[in-house]
């Protein structure tokens, strides 16, 4: 395998974060990027953020925030939208529309057996047919294994804790102070815009990358 495959955590409009850490990780021209979805929303500003995914040619994955605004716009309906959301809708361009609808599910590397996604899988099933509305938002699952957010099954189970690979899994959206390693799966949201860090993970060596957040910027 050519280069380094790079993953990094929700981005969430920290621009200034962001940029931080692409210097520190300094680029080489065969190193493929993988951002794990949910670069907009709640941050500072979602358009820089999509100008340096852009400039530096990263594989951008679908997040559960992008998949809300891009719902909004095909539909209009407003139910789709929260509050922090008009500010990014305000923002965006046409042409960072057609980045966001652009956007993958997931990203697999055969060479690792490693799969990439933004929130995750439901365990039974075969990961490479779940629909967007589960891989972009599922955090824990319930007694009868139907996935859900955290908030709405404070009891559930991660679903990583049951995922048995192969492939292994490195996801972000369920935000954690530091990250959570599993056998087969790794978190990278460590909550930068929750004042936490902005991680990045490189394989195939296995090293992490972080930065520390400026501030924090949602609450």
């Amino acid at each position: 395998m050519k280069g380094r495959l790079i993953a990094i955590g929700d981005i969430h409009g920290c621009h200034e974060e962001f940029a931080e850490l692409l210097a520190r990780l300094d680029l080489g021209k065969h190193d493929r990027l993988i951002l794990l979805g949910d670069l907009v929303n709640r941050g500072p500003d979602s358009r820089r953020v999509i100008d340096l995914a852009r400039r530096h040619r990263a594989i951008a994955l679908l997040g559960n925030h992008e998949l809300r605004l891009l719902n909004y716009r095909k539909t209009g309906n407003r139910a789709y939208l929260k509050e922090q959301d008009e500010q990014t809708h305000r923002q965006l361009r046409r042409s960072d529309w057609a980045y966001l609808a652009a956007m993958r599910l997931t990203y697999y590397c055969r060479e690792l057996q490693t799969v990439f996604v933004h929130g995750g899988f439901v365990p039974t099933k075969s990961w490479r047919r779940q629909p967007a509305e589960i891989v972009t938002r599922i955090q824990v699952l319930d007694r009868d294994g139907a996935p859900h957010k955290r908030a709405d099954c404070p009891r559930g189970t991660p679903w990583a804790k049951t995922w048995r690979g192969p492939p292994f899994v490195v996801y972000g959206h369920t935000p954690n102070p530091r990250i959570v390693r599993r056998k087969w799966s790794v978190c990278l949201d460590t909550g930068c815009v929750l004042g936490g860090r902005l991680t990045a993970l490189i394989l195939p060596e296995q090293r992490i990358v972080q930065v520390k957040a400026r501030q924090e910027y949602y609450a």
